[in-house]
């Protein structure tokens, strides 16, 4: 226990005070949690109101998150690229203002074209104000310990998770409308604060990345130099192109369940939209038990082999779901998709970082957007259209499910990649 006890504090307080970059951890939890709660993890509950009041498909609904996947993606270079030109702090701000508000305005949607472009609003704040823009700051900040602060931030995302009850007690209390607004007032309230905390790089505050002046006289070996690519150094070789992909892969499984699986469990299966909360909340659960296992794996194992297995359990967990016909088949989704998402998300940070240094890390992460979009994109698109043709989700859930299934490979492929010099293309 002692020795457990000296290397929790080697880790937060390796100079003796606590590590600026774990504030920064703390706060980039915070702001993901209000976007896990107020509207990615809670974005099937309204989904399942709207179609009631307004009588919009399946496809339509999935076409609105789908559009706002493809809107983020083509943001994503200039994003990245403000992000490494002026810093996080300025670009979370204007995100979190716009995020804010597009809740106000969503809550006075009347029309289906009011609901797209409120949503395009909400898309276009929750991008700059959200996962992009902080990662940024965290590869920065943390070398040795990557994986694991990036699993630590992400935990707000699984809290969000969590949190969505919460959310679907005051849809069925207050209503929708009256919910929307009042998670616009908490964006503002509670992110402006949490934007403050964050620094682009520890030089600013007279920190080098992970307090590793201690550790060198600890006597722990010093990592070896991170190569930094420029993104079109990155883009020259082949592991840019197969993590994206992967990535894009994987999110077919993320984003057709943040949209359908509300729908799948109470039109398909009977669940209460109650009910199909607490499982939301479950598999969350499991997502955040699968952060902090991903983060310790993440910094001690090879990353490529950790998201292949990821992807395996994703494929599964999705064809479970699509047929299941009693609860222990939903419970064992839940475990399955939550623990490979919790384990797999931030290895999707570190990988990228380890591989192309943190110089250009947001410029490189914005290009490889364009190419993540397609899954996060395509999924909702593909479940809802073939939901609406043959009347449930297993088609579209498995042919998700097979999708997935290949691009476990792309993972495997996407070894280390080498530069001969600057300039000169990477193999």
């Amino acid at each position: 226990m002692r020795n457990v006890r000296h290397s929790i504090d080697q880790l937060l307080r390796p100079a003796g005070h606590v590590f600026y970059g774990w504030w920064i951890v703390g706060a980039s939890s915070g702001i993901q949690w209000l976007a896990a709660m107020l509207w990615m993890h809670s974005y099937g509950a309204y989904v399942v109101l709207l179609q009631a009041d307004f009588g919009w498909s399946k496809t339509v609904m999935a076409a609105a998150f789908a559009l706002t996947r493809i809107e983020s993606g083509i943001l994503g270079p200039a994003q990245g690229w403000l992000v490494d030109r002026f810093g996080p702090r300025l670009i979370l701000a204007i995100g979190t203002v716009i995020f804010g508000l597009g809740f106000m305005l969503f809550s006075q949607v009347e029309s289906l074209l009011g609901f797209y472009l409120t949503f395009a609003l909400i898309a276009l704040g929750s991008s700059l104000g959200g996962f992009a823009t902080l990662m940024v700051s965290l590869v920065n900040w943390f070398n040795r310990h990557r994986a694991k602060a990036v699993s630590a931030s992400q935990l707000g995302f699984s809290v969000g998770g969590l949190s969505v009850p919460l959310v679907i007690l005051s849809l069925e209390a207050f209503g929708w409308r009256v919910t929307a607004f009042l998670s616009g007032v908490l964006v503002l309230v509670l992110g402006l604060p949490l934007v403050r905390l964050i620094h682009h790089r520890p030089e600013e505050r007279g920190e080098v990345p992970d307090g590793i002046r201690s550790a060198l006289t600890n006597g722990e070996a010093p990592l070896p130099a991170t190569p930094d690519f420029t993104a079109r150094e990155a883009m020259r070789t082949w592991p840019f192109w197969l993590i994206s992909f992967g990535h894009a892969s994987a999110l077919l499984a993320v984003s057709s369940l943040i949209v359908h699986l509300a729908p799948h469990l109470t039109e398909g299966m009977g669940y209460s939209l109650a009910a199909a909360g607490l499982v939301v909340a479950l598999m969350t659960g499991c997502q955040m038990a699968g952060q902090l296992i991903g983060g310790y794996l993440g910094d001690k194992l090879d990353k490529r082999l950790i998201c292949f297995a990821c992807m395996l359990a994703h494929s599964v967990g999705l064809v479970l779901v699509a047929y299941a016909t009693q609860l222990w088949m939903v419970v064992l989704f839940t475990l399955l998709h939550g623990l490979a998402w919790g384990i797999r998300a931030p290895q999707m940070v570190a990988l990228r970082a380890d591989y192309f240094g943190a110089s250009s890390f947001g410029t490189i992460m914005g290009f490889s957007s364009l190419i993540v979009m397609l899954g996060m994109s395509a999924g909702p698109i593909i479940a809802g259209y073939m939901a609406d043709r043959d009347g449930d989700y297993q088609a579209g859930f498995t042919l998700l499910a097979v999708l997935i299934l290949t691009g476990a490979f792309c993972f495997l492929l996407a070894r280390p990649p080498k530069r001969v010099g600057r300039g000169s293309e990477a193999g």
